[in-house]
């Protein structure tokens, strides 16, 4: 019997299952596998999946560096990771304790924002103090993809003297998420030049 055969034979004891399809337009269909048929459901939805779970546990990049999302600012999360600073990138902190120093950057994400300006007046001296007096310091945005994986990134290019490709390989590995947008990458690409 060839495959082709078996696969068949072997499709009539599948389970049948409803599978719910959302389009980019927020149009929604049912699909039957069973019956192999499609009805469009009158109900819109958003275009896209809104998840709800919390991302509130930094990833930790060097000893006294940690990125993550906005959820990581909370009181427990940073004192669980003994974390006294908060870099906030485009988003301020939701919160704010008083033994935590806190500083924020305007920063839109957006390819044609000028991230070394960003990283050279505000976020390489806040972290590099961090650093020095053996502190920790959580660097976040809203989702912690983008802008504060290119500050982190930055950090490592400018200050601990990292090729791109090392630091963004460092990033990467304790936060696989992460994504900053085009126009931060070839900024940081060309960071040293």
């Amino acid at each position: 019997m060839s495959f082709l055969e078996e696969l068949r034979r072997k499709r009539k004891f599948l389970k049948t299952t409803e599978t719910i399809v959302t389009k980019p337009d927020g149009r929604r269909f049912k699909e039957n596998s069973s019956l192999n048929e499609t009805t469009e459901i009158d109900q819109k939805t958003y275009g896209f999946v809104i998840d709800y779970k919390p991302d509130n546990i930094p990833s930790k990049i060097t000893d006294n560096i940690f990125l993550g999302s906005q959820d990581c600012c909370e009181d427990k999360v940073l004192h669980q990771h003994s974390i006294t600073h908060v870099l906030s990138i485009g988003v301020q902190a939701p919160n704010h304790y008083p033994d935590v120093v806190y500083e924020f950057v305007p920063c839109l994400d957006l390819p044609e924002t000028n991230i070394k300006d960003k990283l050279v007046k505000v976020c390489i001296p806040f972290l590099s103090s961090v650093t020095e007096n053996n502190c920790k310091a959580l660097v976040h945005c809203n989702a912690g993809i983008s802008r504060s994986a290119t500050v982190v990134i930055g950090f490592l290019i400018l200050h601990n003297n990292y090729t791109y490709e090392e630091a963004y390989a460092l990033v990467k590995q304790a936060r696989s998420c992460i994504k900053p947008n085009a126009g931060f990458q070839t900024q940081l690409k060309y960071l040293k030049t």
